[in-house]
């Protein structure tokens, strides 16, 4: 098959094959593709969604940008299950091989150095929400008698939202810092806007932890034990993801 080459992730070599099913970007398989002693997973893609412009076009697609990135999600998830991959971004694109190889011998010492910090290493995702908005007033279907009486409700209405948000930002970074004394390194992303990831709640902690293998099953538990621990707060668990937020190459 002609076409550019897509690349997802640059790994060391490894023994075990990729499910025979999977398919990539644009519904090709994806292969290894060996130079140096590294490897780079890569698929075929046609020019005429990939190339500069109609890739550039294609990004501000939401659909399409969307089907895209749950495809180069699964071959990532698929590596992660056999290997170590350090994942490149969404829409790393190569005219051929030989573009590849070159990319390869350009950042070899990078890659050799980050995929050593990351060997045996996976990326956990810890988000907390804050459930519950403060009663707005204590009698809201009554209307303040006076001025005086509206500005105390109000006064009473902010003090108990500071509450609440002081609350929760104290559990969440007791959590986090607990968190990062287990893990090996930690990062802390903004929070997520609710119209974008659709959550409920308020979310004050957006964090990830870089855990091995070996102990995650540990870490799992100690995440675990802190749901329910504070009445009005969610913590949300996801992974174990390839090490995004620690490989300088996010999508």
């Amino acid at each position: 098959m002609t076409g550019l080459r897509y690349v997802y992730a640059v790994c060391r070599p490894f023994g075990t094959p990729l499910q025979s099913q999977l398919t990539g970007v644009a519904g090709d398989p994806p292969r290894a593709l060996n130079h140096h002693g590294l490897v780079a997973v890569v698929s075929h893609v046609p020019e005429r969604d990939f190339a500069e412009e109609p890739l550039r076009a294609h990004l501000e697609d939401l659909d399409w940008l969307t089907e895209t990135a749950r495809a180069h999600q699964g071959v990532i998830d698929a590596l992660t299950t056999v290997t170590t991959p350090l994942p490149l971004r969404l829409g790393t694109v190569f005219r051929d091989d030989s573009g590849v190889r070159t990319m390869i011998e350009a950042r070899e010492e990078d890659f050799r150095r980050t995929l050593e910090r990351l060997e045996g290493r996976v990326e956990w995702g810890v988000k907390v929400y804050a459930e519950s908005e403060p009663q707005e007033s204590a009698q809201p279907a009554q209307k303040a008698a006076t001025g005086r009486d509206y500005l105390r409700q109000r006064r009473m209405q902010t003090r108990s939202h500071e509450e609440m948000w002081q609350k929760a930002e104290s559990f969440a970074n007791r959590l986090h810092e607990k968190l990062s004394a287990f893990a090996e390194d930690s990062r802390l992303h903004p929070p997520q806007n609710p119209a974008l990831s659709k959550a409920t709640g308020r979310n004050v902690l957006n964090a990830a932890y870089l855990v091995s293998r070996a102990h995650s099953e540990e870490f799992v538990e100690m995440v675990d034990r802190t749901k329910g621990e504070v009445p009005g707060m969610r913590v949300e668990l996801t992974g174990p993801w390839a090490a995004y937020s620690f490989a300088g190459e996010a999508t």
